[in-house]
């Protein structure tokens, strides 16, 4: 009687073991779902302040010279090595969250300037709808497609405000 009974503990330890590891299996979904909208939130944010320091550095020197308006890399968002005193326009150069690494792609004017970046990563995202003013990602089908550029002010709107 004993014997058979210890069959059915190993038995009942098996089916406990097999479902932990369902249980751990679908956590671990979960988790990296987690993980990839969060990184998502942060490439937002990120996107938005080199689009808000590009746009700063821009209209920080009013007649700058053509060519000169937006940097030629991104260091000088750092430090302008336009002013005579310091000025800043991001407080660090942040990676890419989908990357992790500094990896951007440039996005250039005729001049050469930086007007953007965006990721190098491949991966489809989660969010495709709720993006923040200026944004539209919904129809992009990975994060290289999520280009965070600096919106041109549009000439004629400039000259109708100027004339009045």
């Amino acid at each position: 009687m004993r014997r058979r009974l210890e069959g059915f503990s190993y038995i009942g330890l098996m089916v406990l073991v097999a479902l932990l590891a369902l249980t751990a299996a679908a956590a671990s979904a979960v988790w990296s779902v987690a993980a990839q909208r969060e990184r998502e939130r942060e490439l937002l944010f990120i996107g938005r302040q080199y689009i808000q320091a590009l746009e700063m550095y821009r209209r920080a020197v009013p007649a700058a010279p053509p060519g000169s308006a937006y940097p030629k890399d991104l260091q000088p968002l750092l430090a302008d090595p336009r002013a005579l005193h310091a000025r800043r326009f991001l407080r660090q150069l942040y990676a890419d969250p989908m990357t992790g690494q500094a990896d951007w792609l440039l996005l250039r004017d005729g001049s050469g300037g930086i007007v953007g970046l965006h990721s190098r990563s491949a991966r489809k995202p989660i969010k495709t709808s709720g993006f923040p003013p200026g944004l539209d990602f919904a129809s992009a089908k990975s994060y290289r497609e999520w280009e965070f550029r600096v919106r041109e002010p549009e000439p004629a709107a400039s000259a109708a405000v100027a004339s009045r």
